[in-house]
């Protein structure tokens, strides 16, 4: 037992050091990746949270946009920085699809300390306005008869999966325009380019509300606060189709546990606050609440359920 005992002697003073860093951090500024452009649902949610972080501890946590390759850039490079808490990623759905599209230098899952889910919001198909549509039917309708085009975020991001979603409940064939983010994929629709997406409701609500886009339907459970006219696609007439998206707040897998455990009750004590809870609410998505492990454990079912709908819809990388 003497031969143990100068170990467990060090692991305690590790243990206490790690949580009197904790108690100090940050004591410089934090990185946060974000693997996208602005414009797109993690932008918006990340955004808030970095500034909100910021105000509370004192330090700038500042937003690091990397887009690339369906989000892979970014995430690759939060992957492979000191696993010290001064590099977060901000991390959607999305990670859970790209295993199934890419071959990745890292695992989505055990590369990666799960911190936080934030928030969630569901998918809204918007049309331009020069489409001869007013409905959700009348556009099926349209897409049977011609070839109409939707533009995504890039291949297999969440606006690719809602818009292949629909094809296989609607039966109809649309193209697919994949753009680096959700933030141009509008920006092509509001010009016309392309007739459709299927967007976040925090991306498309205020084009939505300017009348640069028309909104046919959400894909919701219940119709979303922001846009209360908008029906779901099951009043609109094709049911059982609802998609979400989320976002969250991860970390290189070995980030000491104070830490992870300090910026999970910062960013739970965030989500409390009204005027966050008002932000997001306005931008269409609804507040989560899972513990770190929970997050870790939703991830992985994500990880699985992407996969099926990756392989029945024979969506591959380009």
């Amino acid at each position: 037992m003497r031969h143990f005992l100068p170990l467990k002697i060090a692991a305690a003073l590790l243990a206490l050091t790690a949580i009197a860093a904790a108690q100090d951090y940050p004591t410089k500024p934090v990185r946060v990746i974000i693997p996208f452009p602005p414009g797109a649902i993690n932008d918006t949610v990340g955004r808030l949270v970095a500034t909100q972080l910021t105000n509370r501890l004192g330090k700038q946590f500042v937003v690091d946009n990397r887009a690339g390759a369906g989000g892979v850039v970014g995430t690759e490079l939060a992957a492979n920085a000191p696993k010290d808490g001064y590099t977060l990623l901000v991390v959607s759905l999305v990670n859970t699809v790209n295993p199934w599209l890419y071959k990745l230098s890292y695992d989505p899952i055990k590369a990666f300390e799960p911190i936080a889910i934030i928030a969630s919001s569901p998918n809204i198909i918007v049309i331009n306005p020069a489409v001869p549509a007013k409905t959700l039917q009348e556009f099926i309708a349209l897409a049977k008869q011609k070839k109409l085009q939707y533009a995504s975020g890039g291949v297999g991001s969440f606006m690719h999966l809602g818009g292949e979603l629909f094809k296989m409940a609607s039966g109809v064939d649309l193209l697919h325009v994949p753009f680096k983010g959700g933030g141009p994929a509008m920006i092509d629709v509001i010009g016309g380019h392309t007739n459709a997406a299927f967007a976040t409701v925090p991306t498309a609500t205020p084009q939505v509300r300017s009348g640069k886009v028309r909104a046919l339907a959400v894909g919701a459970a219940r119709r979303t606060a922001v846009l209360p006219d908008v029906p779901t696609f099951a009043e609109a007439g094709l049911p059982g189709y609802e998609v979400a998206n989320w976002v969250g707040i991860v970390a290189p897998a070995g980030t000491p546990a104070p830490i992870v455990a300090k910026l999970h009750r910062e960013i739970s004590a965030i989500l409390d606050t009204p005027d966050v809870r008002k932000q997001l609410a306005n931008a269409g998505a609804e507040i989560e609440r899972m513990s770190a492990a929970e997050f870790g454990a939703f991830m992985v079912k994500e990880l699985a359920k992407w996969g099926r709908v990756v392989k029945e819809g024979g969506i591959k990388a380009q």
